[in-house]
């Protein structure tokens, strides 16, 4: 390549360099975001980057997740999403937090934090809420489901209330979108979520030139 440019400089030819993505998107979380038990390529970030390019949106979107993660893990990592420059990071964390009973307190304080530091290193945030299995009791499951929708107020963010939302009411026809564990989806149900993700975040996105939106 370098001597294919070489040349067309010696031509006179300009060199034209190939764009940039115009967006970097992070989506940054634990398994519900990493794809676990999915085949490669079938996590709902995947399926996000094909929604935005057939809509015409030339968009980086980089899958951050990694299973087993806490709101404490997520901190840890923040330094190296902040790094990567995102325009639009997508915050899916404390399903691990719930699962290990860990204080809700914890989790509002881990996941503002990371709020205030992904906004301080230029990013957008799109929050992603989570809710428990009911073994879990209602007690504790509503003080966990508070703790985003509190946090989407008072930060003034724009809140998916549940990443299953779209999932879930369909499993009774079809058990398959989710996994035979029932927390983590199939390739399809990583479809499904990442178009729900996507009717959060596209209305936020710059306008497409010569596009109307739908």
């Amino acid at each position: 390549m370098v001597l294919g440019a070489a040349i067309f400089v010696a031509l006179g030819a300009p060199v034209v360099a190939a764009a940039p993505p115009s967006l970097t998107i992070v989506a940054f979380g634990d398994s519900l975001t990493a794809g676990y038990g999915a085949p490669v390529g079938a996590s709902y970030p995947d399926f996000l980057r094909a929604e935005m390019r057939a809509a015409g949106y030339q968009a980086r979107v980089l899958n951050r997740g990694e299973s087993g993660d806490t709101t404490t893990d997520a901190l840890a990592r923040l330094p190296q999403v902040v790094a990567l420059r995102p325009s639009w990071v997508i915050l899916e964390f404390g399903a691990n937090d719930g699962l290990r009973g860990l204080p809700v307190a914890t989790t509002h304080a881990n996941l503002q934090q990371l709020i205030t530091g992904l906004r301080r290193g230029g990013a957008q945030v799109l929050l992603v809420g989570m809710s428990l299995p009911p073994n879990y009791g209602p007690d504790y499951i509503q003080a966990f489901q508070r703790v985003f929708a509190a946090l989407a107020r008072a930060n003034h963010l724009p809140f998916v209330p549940f990443i299953y939302q779209d999932l879930v009411p369909k499993l009774k026809q079809d058990r398959g979108l989710l996994q035979p564990d029932g927390l983590h989806a199939t390739a399809r149900g990583n479809r499904m979520v990442a178009a729900t993700i996507w009717g959060y975040l596209r209305p936020r996105l710059p306008p497409l030139a010569g596009v109307k939106r739908r």
